[in-house]
């Protein structure tokens, strides 16, 4: 099993920011950069930020839709 497909079986619903990035391979700030966009979901639970599971799974699906869309700024002859 892969590291990124093992973190969907452990059963775990809920993920710190410490957890999430390790499991997105993504800085602190740019976890954090990521929710104050709106594009990585997040609860609040007393003082801590938490992410679930779905929420990783969106983003992720996220990032690779994107990935596939043609990027209109390479097409542009600046």
């Amino acid at each position: 099993m892969t590291q990124s497909r093992s973190w969907q079986s452990s059963g775990k619903v809920l993920y710190r920011v410490t957890e999430a990035m390790a499991v997105l391979s993504m800085s602190r700030s740019a976890i954090y950069e990521e929710i104050r966009a709106g594009r990585l979901r997040s609860v609040k639970r007393g003082r801590s930020r938490l992410i679930s599971a779905s929420a990783i799974t969106d983003y992720v699906a996220l990032l690779e839709h994107e990935a596939a869309q043609p990027d209109d700024r390479q097409t542009q002859p600046w």
